[in-house]
């Protein structure tokens, strides 16, 4: 009997468990109907068809890839703390909600919430809004945009993730503290991210952002070097961006002292790394389900792709191959933090179709 695995507990698939037992029983209906006064040869045809011809066979099609969710992928907690914010006040009786942005990297996520009456909008339109609602989502927003919303009486819903907001006042303690040192604050991370352009402007736009080698360029390394992450970023990402650094001030002349590096990357996300590399070692087969925008996302597939060559980046299970599962004994389903639990439940579903056999 099939038994799936999710969540730590185990659920038999029932539809297909009457499914075959209704098959069973016709083969063995049509047997006695054509060996009617040979019970011998009915019971051997059956057994034949079982043993012979394992297509026409019950057993067949009952599927037997195990199908398993992480547990510890899904929503961080500021997603989802930015999701139930977004709910309630949708839920409360409000008809029109504006979200400045994405409110997660997830194209399906974000079209549900589309459905309840959350509107995206991005900066340009934001200044064009007076007197409204507007959700600040979990990747925080820099300064101007709170002078705007005082300024067009917008009543700003803030879901900003309170290690993003930690992290902007510590790049604004750490500008302030480096303007007065003639030093300089890098951010690892992307160009244009939400959360970047939140950091940034705790430096009046002032800060150098590296995401290549190529972009260490732009620094002088003859002066001090502050050196935060995003949030979001790989933790190898960073040291190997810490290490280069340290070889460009020491190239140049420069001094190691001068050089503040900050982990800052968040703990809930970098602890996922190890614990998605032996889930990835687990399984045959490896879903790692995310929205292509997300930066954790292409973050953490890397790592499940690292140590299996059977993993597979999707958006939702209509991207499924039938041909990814040949031979596959376990399937494992994984996503980002901004991966919603019924998007993975969804492609589990249509896996477990998949294993069937017709």
């Amino acid at each position: 009997m099939e038994r799936i695995e999710q969540h730590g507990r185990a659920r038999t698939g029932k539809g297909r468990e009457w499914a075959a037992y209704a098959l069973a029983g016709a083969v063995f209906a049509y047997a006695v109907a054509r060996y009617a006064r040979s019970p011998a040869k009915a019971y051997g045809t059956l057994a034949y068809l079982y043993l012979f011809e394992p297509r026409n066979s019950p057993g067949c099609y009952l599927a037997t890839m195990q199908v398993t969710i992480d547990k510890n992928s899904g929503y961080c907690f500021g997603v989802e703390f930015a999701i139930q914010m977004a709910e309630d006040e949708l839920n409360s009786g409000a008809e029109t909600l504006y979200c400045l942005g994405d409110i997660v990297h997830n194209r399906m996520e974000v079209e549900r919430l589309n459905k309840q009456g959350l509107r995206v909008i991005d900066r340009e339109q934001l200044g064009t809004l007076h007197d409204c609602k507007v959700l600040i989502r979990a990747h925080g927003e820099p300064p101007e945009t709170y002078q705007l919303a005082l300024q067009n009486n917008l009543e700003l819903i803030d879901a900003s993730c309170p290690v993003v907001l930690k992290l902007q006042n510590r790049v604004k303690h750490a500008f302030d503290a480096t303007t007065r040192d003639n030093g300089q604050i890098v951010l690892y991370g992307q160009p244009g991210h939400a959360e970047v352009i939140g950091l940034a402007g705790q430096t009046r736009n002032q800060a150098i952002i590296v995401m290549h080698e190529a972009d260490l360029d732009q620094i002088d390394f003859t002066r001090p070097v502050t050196l935060f992450s995003q949030t979001t970023k790989s933790t190898a990402g960073f040291y190997k961006m810490k290490a280069l650094i340290e070889d460009r001030i020491a190239a140049a002349g420069g001094e190691l002292e001068s050089f503040d590096a900050n982990d800052s990357i968040c703990r809930q996300v970098s602890n996922r790394e190890p614990q998605l590399a032996r889930f990835a070692q687990e399984h045959d087969v490896i879903l790692f389900v995310s929205g292509r925008k997300s930066s954790n996302g292409k973050a953490l597939f890397t790592v499940v792709n690292a140590v299996n060559s059977r993993s597979y980046f999707i958006e939702n299970e209509n991207e499924l191959q039938e041909e990814w599962f040949v031979n596959a004994a376990s399937v494992g389903i994984c996503g980002a933090t901004s991966t919603p639990l019924w998007l993975m439940r969804q492609v589990q579903e249509r896996v477990e179709g998949i294993g069937v056999a017709v």
